[in-house]
Formats: structure tokens, sequence, C-alpha cells
């Protein structure tokens, strides 16, 4: 496996062999199936639980991490003249290539450009540097090691897969995020055959693109994507609702834009009072760092829907997986 960048790049009967080793090394890890080898984190935008995660699963199976967080960022056109950067991509990578047997880079970018990056621009640079097996820890539209850790969490929790209500939920923040969670959640989603409804305010749709692609996804597993702003049409018989917050779709990048249309938004936290019309077990999930009483309340997390730290667990295993395949193949 040369690329982990999209879940999309990937059939049900991947998925499915990637799982299933996340399941075999979380009951019974193997210290020595990396011994020796070395994995290079290269972050562009800080993550904790990418870190700790990454660093976690490469300890079981013996290996070590390396963790690399340029101050400046890197530079990635090759024909630009490096007067505000320090590094160039392309030098980097190649370097980072000979002291690594895979790298990870997360690197969301400016988010100012919508198009570009639904053609993940940015990230295509890098991979098109990368000279060893390439994990996207987190772009400007994909973020692939958590929406297996979803799935896996999905799975654990028995939630229904064909059939099965999901509502994606825009959830309130005082800034705008990336759309990645909420994508890979999407398709996440779609791909289980799940009755997805997606549930934003104006000027928060998600973009078409990756609606249809979603849409397209579903059809494909027996399941179905629909939008609406009537919360309790989304939340009728849900088994699980995913919180996650990103910019204005509207007026991508523009910043005040963004913060007159969320200023009048924050009673868009989730609080058990969403979940009048869901099933009994609807369980509440999202990505984590989450704004305690902004996003979603205590009571939610804390009580049995809070399924938010099972979703974070659940990296170590899934990235265990990743990192095995990546290295070793199939074998």
């Amino acid at each position: 496996m040369k690329y982990f960048l999209d879940l999309a790049g990937f059939n049900e009967r991947q998925i499915s062999n990637i799982l299933a080793l996340a399941g075999q090394l979380e009951n019974q890890p193997d210290p020595t199936a990396l011994a020796g080898r070395i994995a290079t984190l290269l972050l562009m935008d800080r993550s904790f639980h990418t870190v700790a995660s990454f660093q976690a699963a490469m300890s079981r199976l013996g290996g070590e991490c390396i963790v690399l967080e340029p101050d400046q960022g890197l530079e990635t056109d090759p024909e630009t003249p490096m007067t505000g950067t320090r590094h160039h991509a392309i030098e980097v990578l190649d370097t980072l290539g000979s002291y690594s047997d895979v790298i990870g880079i997360r690197a969301h970018g400016p988010c100012n450009d919508l198009a570009a990056d639904l053609r993940e621009e940015l990230f295509r640079k890098f991979a098109k540097a990368c000279p060893k097996p390439l994990i996207n820890l987190g772009s400007a539209i994909h973020h692939p090691c958590q929406g297996l850790a979803d799935r896996k969490t999905l799975d654990d929790l028995s939630i229904p897969a064909r059939g099965g209500r999901f509502v994606l939920s825009w959830v309130y923040d005082t800034e705008p995020r990336p759309l990645a969670a909420a994508a890979t959640a999407l398709h996440v989603a779609a791909s289980r055959g799940m009755r997805v409804s997606i549930h934003s305010p104006p000027g928060f749709e998600l973009p078409a693109p990756l609606v249809q692609k979603a849409r397209n996804v579903a059809t494909e597993a027996g399941g179905s994507v629909i939008e609406t702003r009537d919360r309790d049409a989304a939340m009728d018989a849900a088994n699980v609702v995913y919180g996650a917050s990103w910019g204005a779709t509207g007026s991508y990048g523009d910043s005040d834009k963004d913060a007159e249309l969320r200023s009048r938004l924050s009673d868009w936290c989730v609080d058990e009072r969403w979940f009048s019309r869901a099933t009994e077990t609807c369980a509440y999930m999202q990505t984590l760092p989450l704004r305690r009483e902004i996003s979603v309340t205590a009571d939610v997390l804390e009580g049995p829907r809070g399924v938010v730290t099972r979703q974070a667990a659940n990296r170590v295993p899934i990235q265990m997986a990743i990192l095995h395949r990546m290295i070793h193949g199939r074998t």
C-alpha cells in the first residue's frame, strides 16, 4: 500500500481487511512487527491526538516515531523563490524518506479556496514529492485515519449499517474548522449503507460535490443521503448523531463573514433535548478535540450516548493496522 490518502480509494473488501487486522492487533499486539522501523510525522497543523495515537501505535509494534512541526511551514511550489520559508517540501521529503519507512503528513492549508481544497491541491503536492509510503494525517477534505476509527466504533457498538439512521450535524464552534472531519464521516456512513441526514444551518451547507459523491457511494451500498434544516426530521429514529463544525461554505475563507454567520448560531450546541425523537440508544460521536459546553454539553459527553473517547482510542489499533500494511503489505 503506497498511499493512504482518501477512504474513497479503497473498496469494501480492502476496508474490511484493514479493520480485521486492527481487531487482531488490538487483541494480540505484536511488539516485534515493526522493530527497527521508523515513521516520521510531519505536522503543518498541530494535533495532540494524532501525535499521541501514532506514537502509541508504533511503540506497540516495536517501531519508533519522529515528530516534526515546522514553525514556518514548507514551500511546495518548485518555481517560487524561497524568501519566506527555510525548507522546501521536495528536499525535506526526499531527505526524510532516507530516514523513514513511512511518512505521515498533516496539512489543512489556509482553507480559503474551496475549489482547490476539493481537489486537495496542497496535499497532492506533498504526495508527489514523497518518496516513501504516505499517510494522510488530516488534510483540507480528508481524514482517513479518523474515518476508519469511526467505522470501527460504529461496528464495535453494533450500530445498524444498511438502513441505520446517521445524522451528520453541524455544531457550533468559536472558529471555522476544515471540512475533513465532516466529509470523512459522511463517506463512512454512506459506505455502510446508512440513511444519512446532513443537518446544517444556512450558509454552512456542505459543498455539492461532496454530497453528490456520498450519495453515489450510499446508493451503491443500499443507503441514502439527504440534506435538511429540520432538526426533528433529521433526528427521527436516529441511531447515531455525529457532530462536526466546519467553515461557512457560502463564503469559504472569508473570516469576517464566517464570524458574522456563526455569531448567531451558538444555540447549535448539542444537548439531551436534541435526542427526543432519536432511538433510546442513539450514540453521540465527534472527533477530538471538541469544545465542551460550546459544541456539546457535558451531560451528553459523559452520559451513555457519548462515545467520543472510544473513537479516539480506536485510532491506535486502526493506525497499527495501517502502519503494518504500509510497511509489510499483505504479509
